[in-house]
């Protein structure tokens, strides 16, 4: 099996959304984008699958090894890695964006609380801020502007991320919403962690939902007119989680403690058809 095969059987076998939105991709983009998200995947992978922290911490610290081969002329040991070093080169992949990945699979392992928002976006920018500007670079740019965009992106998309996964963290013994938030709205951790959703806590969720909502706003207000084409495929994807936004929020936002909610792979095909021929316009909030 090749470095690039890994890669693609990586992606399919995850089933995840992050690729919906790059079907449409000329073949060189597409295999950019599987081989980027097979990395992510591998590093989130050693956060979730090892049960001891210490393992994990030497793991992550072998990718970081590992990854500096990709930038230093020598074969790296891991397929995913082979396929970087090809990517990397052609789409001019920057060391410290894909280095900045592993800085934030290591504060998962750190942290399990974060004391405020300002927090969580450091964490935010690190596991999905960096992700959004690697996929700029992959579809191109003119203006320097679109790095900002993809940046907000990422942002929204992992806020859309904690919002669907609350329950399922909270298992894990995980809570990524935002200590000082809890408290604002009077939501105790226990609530969180022993699923036991109150009126206060879906207060709590409706809030968060319409903070990410207005950071879809802002970064697609973001982008440049000049590289709106390029980055079309960064609208799909957004688009994509911004329907799954607002699932969330119609299905009611305190269920997310129970069950995980999402789209379809149908009305993702859809979403991501009608978003390439008209565009991705989020509602101002």
């Amino acid at each position: 099996m090749s470095a690039l095969d890994y890669c693609r059987q990586k992606a399919f076998q995850s089933r995840s959304s992050f690729l919906s939105g790059f079907r449409f991709l000329p073949q060189a983009q597409l295999d950019a984008m599987t081989v980027l998200y097979a990395f992510c995947r591998e590093l989130d992978d050693v956060v979730d699958e090892c049960s001891q922290p210490e393992v994990a911490r030497i793991t992550l610290e072998w990718w970081r090894q590992d990854l500096d081969k990709v930038f230093s002329g020598h074969t790296p040991e891991h397929p995913v890695n082979q396929a970087l070093q090809t990517v990397r080169t052609q789409f001019e992949l920057p060391h410290n964006e894909l280095a900045e990945l592993i800085d934030g699979m290591q504060m998962d392992l750190q942290q399990a609380r974060y004391a405020d928002f300002a927090e969580l976006k450091r964490y935010c920018r690190r596991v999905a801020g960096v992700v959004g500007c690697l996929i700029a670079r992959i579809l191109g740019f003119s203006d320097e502007r679109t790095l900002l965009f993809a940046d907000q992106t990422g942002l929204a998309l992992q806020l859309t991320n904690i919002i669907r996964d609350v329950g399922e963290d909270a298992r894990r013994g995980r809570i990524y919403l935002p200590m000082a938030e809890l408290q604002q709205f009077n939501v105790p951790a226990a609530v969180i962690l022993q699923s036991r959703p109150t009126p206060e806590f879906a207060e709590l969720m409706a809030f968060q939902i319409k903070r990410a909502k207005s950071i879809y706003y802002q970064a697609v207000s973001a982008l440049p007119k000049i590289d709106k084409k390029r980055q079309k495929a960064g609208l799909v994807m957004a688009a994509i989680y911004y329907a799954l936004l607002q699932e969330i929020e119609r299905d009611g936002a305190e269920n997310v403690l129970r069950y995980k909610i999402a789209i379809p792979s149908p009305r993702k095909k859809r979403i991501a058809l009608k978003t390439w021929l008209l565009g991705f316009h989020p509602e101002a909030v």
